[in-house]
């Protein structure tokens, strides 16, 4: 090839099977070929450098190109989370756990959700530190304190450990790692040998998620600088003096430094390196393809063996996976893009059934044997490029070994095809409009037939180096990430503040500022406060500036000079070898995950005289199912699911976690009340120090008089609420009351049945982790209850426990829903076994779910509009129905309401769910036209594909769900008291309760699986 004028860049993708090279003449980007000089593959090896070295050498070959005219070389690499996803202790290290939370987080410890093997490889001591700490508003939750840093570091030292994690409370917002980054200059003040990684700059707001991220970035630091090390090696053996890259997981570069220290931001970096090249190699950075207000724009990177889809953003880069993302088993929270990969590629198999006239495709593959097993190559084996070939639309191999597929086979074959690729599209679009899809990848040619929903397809220029192309031309990022109060502020002069910042962030790592435009804007309001509390999340993106030939070389940043310890494999001593083996892939399921490693089907919970002994598999359903009760609200399960086991693991727990029915009380027994109250953004940051709801209760039961009490029961059975009281069962030794005061989640205290037919709230208590005490004496109102307590919710940080004043034995008789424990746990069983046997989940829970509910839709969200006002979640959601394409044995319909198909589901939010009702698809906001279905206080839970219930704050477009309802108790619809606070009218709706049918109390796990003695 010509030398083109230069200069250029080079990128190389590190793949599984194959390691892929591009050079690319950045001052030629503007032709069709968008610059690309040459591109090259080989074999991945098992020491990633030498393949690296072969694939470079090889593209420069194919050039005129002059060493010295290349600005940099970046590079994408799968070799840091394998060694996390296959367990491998040889290139894993220990971790010990600093956290900077105050009083906070104790009730889950560090490593609580770590499946066992990487548990057993990792976890080194966790030291919950008083030191330092920060609310979501910047206020210090303590002070620092040296000697307890100092203490911290010698029991490190202690342990033989290297490597630290720190994480701190709400550390990653606009507090800039503060105490974080203190404690690790106290800490390498006294030992400078250790390795400490500070959590704010791996992930983002969710402790526990951001803390295994954290950990998993500890573990491989040493992985990571021998391999940095060794890249770095190689650039001097390419006699390439200049600055070498690694990708991220959202497309944009790192310096190689940097990766060395952060290398679990570059997990996910081979999909997205794909999906941006594929943005590139189509032209959208120049206008051309992309997403606009009339079109959207998906990539599918087809391969040896599977394909991967990605939506995106008009800004070019893919769409971010929402929540969290598991990574060898650990829930973790970092920026990975949202891919769909499905079983097909060019090396996918293809049987035909004589005896049905049925053909499938995939997902088998023969992956990388496809040049000497499909028949085209002389093998045996009929694979999709057998089908490409006999369809004439490739000449590939021996063409005449493809005339001998019979044309009723092909023909079946590419319409199973085109069904498996027409269903990736429609799940992973992000709207309805039209769909531009750009192919790459070496098997793209198996896409041969036009596809429903796409109006252009678009196979661009070197498509199948499209992934090398993606790293070459990588751009440089920068975020802001803060909260800002913004009464009586301009939001404007704040919003433009923030922006410049961002952009500053990303000129400071190498961007330049003349190409640097803003990808995203979210403003998130924050719950629970009157003050427009709301956290701004701004990124930006730029291309890298070229270098100021003035300016001196950065020998550290460019050549690394080559170190003598570049081995990225370590010798595998017998034990290790042997610990390796124990600890495969298949082996790491979570620890959490009781029900994974028993038989469902035939386990029985342990229920003694009346008395039901909770089990880690009873928590893992009850979790499940109260999920489901919680409507749309109620806070997520999890971490009060974790916070149940670490209560049930105590040494002295057994037996004391139980369960009874509500018969079993006296009239004059005394029950006990206690939830968590305030913003789940808090919560799942500052989480528990595991005390509140006792200090509440301790509180509540004095200031009322009491001196005893027998029982507790659950304000709400819903969320995570439902189970907050088997902590407290195991604290006090008191059973659970299997009941609660709602029957599902709802919004405020007064929602409660007891207080709706007259039992008092006050004396009511509050506290948090610090031991901060209030008291509500009493009230004008129960609405005026709730608004006393949501000032000073504000004031402790947003997140405390309340406990209203106890409950007889008669009133829970009298006004409790009964049974809602044990209806939690029919719930969850029944979505774990149809996972299991892979039954519908929604035919499973009709048949074990004792109380009349019912399949309202099942369909695919279509649009979502949310707002935050008074200190509630509001907007709606609109679900329209499948096409007969996206259905599969498993999708259901609305039948049995009779229902139109062609309306869809409006389903209103206030935190929960508020009613159902059909519109009309091409005008859903037309409410003359409504048909409302279902209103409150009967229950409607919306379910994804997993049975797990979605959260009003979770919905979003393309999601496939199915929603149901149930019937709420008579003590919500048998009296006008019940319906004017829980129906309609308590939410301010101008319509009238829409019944889905009679109530049926719940079956009792306690009398079905009771055994006397």
């Amino acid at each position: 090839m010509t030398k083109t004028s230069g200069p250029y860049r080079i990128g190389v993708d590190v793949g599984g099977t194959n390691t892929d090279a591009a050079i690319i003449d950045i001052s030629a980007t503007d032709f069709e070929s968008r610059g690309v000089c040459a591109s090259s593959k080989t074999p991945t090896t098992t020491d990633v450098t030498s393949g690296i070295h072969t694939v470079i050498e090889n593209v420069l070959s194919k050039t005129a190109i002059e060493r010295r005219d290349v600005l940099s070389v970046a590079i994408g690499t799968t070799h840091f989370v394998n060694a996390v996803v296959e367990a491998d202790a040889r290139r894993l290290s220990k971790v010990a756990v600093v956290r900077l939370c105050g009083p906070f987080t104790k009730q889950i410890p560090p490593f609580s959700d770590f499946p066992p093997a990487l548990k057993d490889i990792m976890a080194g001591p966790a030291d919950h530190s008083d030191i330092l700490g920060l609310e979501i508003d910047g206020r210090e939750i303590s002070p620092l304190n040296s000697t307890q840093v100092k203490e911290t570091v010698k029991s490190i030292q202690d342990a033989g450990i290297k490597m630290v994690a720190v994480v701190g409370v709400f550390s990653p917002l606009d507090h800039k790692g503060l105490h974080e980054e203190a404690c690790k200059h106290l800490m390498l003040e006294q030992d400078p040998s250790l390795s400490v990684v500070c959590s704010h700059t791996v992930g983002g707001v969710g402790l526990l998620e951001r803390e295994n991220a954290t950990i998993l970035n500890a573990s491989i630091l040493n992985l990571a600088r021998r391999t940095v090390r060794a890249f770095c090696d190689a650039m001097v053996k390419l006699r390439l003096d200049c600055t070498l890259f690694l990708t991220q997981n959202d497309g944009t570069l790192t310096d190689a430094s940097t990766a060395a220290e952060l290398p679990i931001k570059t997990f996910a970096s081979g999909p997205t390196n794909s999906m941006a090249g594929a943005a590139f190699l189509a032209s959208l950075d120049r206008g051309a393809n992309r997403a606009t207000s009339e079109t959207q724009v998906l990539v599918i990177d087809i391969g040896g063996t599977t394909s991967d889809v990605c939506a995106l953003l008009p800004s070019g880069f893919p769409r971010q996976a929402p929540n969290f993302v598991e990574v060898g088993g650990v829930r973790t929270a970092f920026s990975m893009p949202e891919v769909l990969s499905v079983g097909l590629g060019g090396g996918s198999r293809v049987f035909y059934d004589p005896s049905s006239d049925r053909v499938h495709v995939g997902p088998d593959s023969v992956g990388h044997y496809l040049t000497s097993q499909a028949l085209v190559f002389g093998g045996d084996v009929m694979t999709t490029t057998d089908i490409v070939v006999a369809s004439g639309k490739a000449d590939i191999g021996d063409v005449k070994r493809a005339q001998y597929i019979s044309g009723n086979v092909v023909n079946k074959a590419r319409a199973e095809i085109k069904k498996i690729l027409e269903r990736a599209v429609e799940d992973m679009k992000v709207s309805n409009l039209p769909v531009t899809l750009l192919l790459v990848g070496g098997g793209s040619i198996v896409q041969m037939d036009d596809l429903k929903g796409v109006a252009k397809c678009i196979i661009p220029p070197h498509h199948d180096s499209a992934n090398a192309v993606g790293a070459a031309i990588a751009k440089v990022a920068g975020e802001v990430d803060r909260i800002e109060i913004l009464a009586d502020r301009d939001e404007r002069i704040v919003l433009e503040e923030a922006k410049r910042q961002a952009i500053e962030a990303a000129v400071a790592r190498g961007a330049d500022r003349k190409d640097v435009k803003i990808v995203a804007i979210d403003k998130i309001p924050l719950q629970y406060v009157t003050n427009k509390a709301t956290r701004l999340v701004i990124k930006v993106v730029g291309r890298l500036a070229l270098p100021d030939p003035s300016a001196s070389q950065n020998t550290e940043t460019r050549t690394n000079e080559a170190s003598t310890d570049s081995a990225i494999e370590e010798p595998e001593t017998e034990a290790k070898k042997q610990f390796h083996q124990n600890s495969a892939p298949e082996k790491l399921q979570s620890l959490v995950k009781y029900s994974a490693f028993m038989d469902i089907d035939n386990y029985s919970p342990e229920v003694r005289n009346g008395v039901w002994y909770i089990s880690p598999v009873d928590l893992e359903f009850i979790a499940t199912g109260t999920g489901v009760l919680g409507t749309g609200g109620g806070g997520p399960s999890y971490l009060q699911y974790l916070q149940c086991l670490e209560s049930l693991r105590q040494p002295n727990a057994k037996g004391k976690m139980r369960v009874v029915a509500p018969g079993r009380l006296k009239h004059s027994d005394v029950v006990v009340l206690g939830s968590w109250y305030g913003a789940p953004s808090v919560s799942g940051e500052r989480m528990p120090a595991g005390r509140e709801i006792m200090t509440a209760i301790d509180q509540a039961v004095k200031t009322s008089g009491y001196t005893h009490f027998e029982a507790v029961i659950a304000d709400e059975i819903g969320g995570g609420n439902g189970m907050s009281t088997f902590p407290t069962s195991v604290h006090y030794d008191i059973p659970v009351v299997d009941g609660d005061l709602m029957g599902r989640a709802y919004p405020t205290m007064e929602h409660g049945t007891a207080y709706v037919y007259g039992e008092p709230i006050t004396p009511c208590a509050l506290a948090d982790g610090k031991g901060n005490t209030s008291v509500v004496l009493k009230a004008e109102s129960n609405r005026r209850i709730e608004t006393m307590i949501r000032s000073q919710c504000v004031d402790l940080g947003l997140s405390i426990a309340v406990a209203s004043t106890p409950l007889s034995g008669r009133a829970i008789k009298r006004y409790a829903i009964p049974n809602t424990v044990s209806q939690s746990w029919y719930i969850g069983r029944a979505v774990h076994r149809a996972r299991r046997s892979k039954t519908n989940i929604i035919d499973a829970i009709e048949q074990f779910q004792p109380t009349p509910g019912r399949l309202l839709y099942s369909g695919k969200i279509i649009d979502v509009k949310r707002d935050v006002s008074r200190g509630y979640t509001m907007g709606h959601c609109i679900i329209a129905p499948l096409s007969n394409e996206e259905k599969d044995s498993n999708s259901l319909s609305p039948t049995n309401l009779g229902s139109d198909e062609s309306r869809c589901l409006m389903i209103p939010f206030q935190n929960e769910f508020l009613y159902a009702a059909y519109a009309d698809i091409a005008n859903p906001d037309d409410t003359s036209r409504h048909e409302v279905i279902c209103t409150v206080p009967d229950l409607i839970s919306i379910l994804g594909q997993d049975g797990e219930a979605i959260g009003s704050q979770e919905l979003r477009y393309g999601l496939r769900v199915n929603v149901i309802g149930m019937a709420a108790h008579p003590l919500w619809t048998g009296d006008e008291r019940g319906l004017k606070v829980g129906g309609p009218e308590g939410f301010g709706l101008d319509m009238q309760w829409k019944s889905l049918g009679p109530y049926q109390e719940p079956r009792s796990v306690v009398e079905e699986f009771n055994v006397a003695s």
